[in-house]
């Protein structure tokens, strides 16, 4: 029996109408025609893995794609992968294609944290080997990225970049982006307007949407705003906010230019964790606020214990002042 043609509608893709969905930044008004169903690209990104043997190979003979896609991992979801497959094993296999210059040696097409998690653990990863073109292999990696990779709008903008600069045309960027080429211009446009110093500066800002990147895109490209820009990136403290806590900190900078920057003290977290690693734990003070924010495995039981105990612990810390003040 003839094997399928897995590869069929992947090249005429962006021709699929496109459709609503929920991508994981905030979509308003003509971003909601961005990308297609999720479950139709999953299926998609599927059809590379249908069908075909699946072998186990030595992570340290998989390279990376040649075309980047993320600013910076989710270290914590990253961690959960990895606990799960040391725990019940890979479930889904790698997606991988011989490697176009080295002999014995592959690149991924999509699977990169996978590919992390085995070779941290010490184990072969799962994978499918499939001999794909760069056009294919860029289509294949947009499509499962958009289906499971939760990539935010500037990730998604900046691989838009990335195959530009390669020398891709519109066509092929808006299939692997599963976007109509009015989104992939619009992409295109904040890219171009914000270097990719400032891009790696602020990190994905996985809550900051398609809409709030252009009006800063506009006001980074005002040449009167270049050194503000740099004087806000250069806070000490700057570097320790999130990644949607500097872009909101750059932008409402640059939103009140008409006034000069000053460089206040920006609000620096701290972390405590103990030994064993059960709680993690977040806190930051700014004049009369103290924020106290924890997860993993024990955050949940010992929150619910000081919230128990507040009453005991404030009148022990009242006690400590009085005897302070004596």
């Amino acid at each position: 029996m003839a094997r399928k043609n897995l590869l069929a509608g992947l090249v005429d893709a962006a021709d699929i109408p496109q459709a609503d969905v929920t991508p994981p930044y905030t979509m308003r008004g003509a971003s909601k025609s961005m990308v297609r169903s999720l479950d139709e690209l999953s299926k998609q990104a599927e059809k590379f893995l249908e069908g075909e043997a699946v072998v186990e190979l030595d992570p340290e003979t998989i390279e990376g794609s040649f075309v980047l896609d993320r600013l910076a991992d989710d270290e914590e979801q990253f961690e959960e992968l990895k606990a799960a497959i040391a725990v019940r094993g890979q479930d889904t296999p790698i997606l991988v294609r011989p490697h176009p210059s080295t002999s014995g040696q592959y690149q991924i097409v999509f699977g990169h944290r996978r590919a992390r998690v085995a070779r941290e653990l010490g184990r072969k990863v799962k994978a499918v080997v499939k001999a794909l073109d760069d056009r294919t292999h860029v289509i294949a990696q947009g499509q499962e990225n958009s289906a499971r990779a939760n990539l935010s709008f500037i990730e998604r903008a900046n691989f838009a970049a990335r195959l530009e600069a390669l020398g891709y045309d519109r066509s092929v960027i808006s299939s692997a982006l599963a976007a109509d080429k009015t989104s992939v211009s619009k992409m295109l446009s904040v890219t171009e307007r914000i270097s990719p110093a400032v891009i790696e500066s602020i990190g994905p800002a996985p809550s900051t949407g398609r809409d709030r990147w252009l009006e800063l895109s506009l006001l980074v490209g005002k040449v009167a705003n270049a050194e503000k820009v740099q004087d806000v990136m250069g806070e000490p403290a700057f570097g320790s906010l999130s990644s949607d806590e500097r872009f909101n900190t750059l932008f409402s900078a640059l939103s009140t230019s008409a006034k000069p920057v000053k460089k206040t003290a920006l609000t620096v977290k701290e972390a405590w964790q103990p030994a064993d690693k059960a709680v993690s734990a977040q806190y930051s003070k700014s004049g009369k606020v103290f924020t106290l924010s924890m997860k993993s495995k024990n955050a949940g039981r010992f929150g619910q214990y000081l919230a128990d105990n507040l009453d005991r612990l404030y009148a022990e810390f009242l006690a400590a002042n009085d005897r302070k003040e004596d």
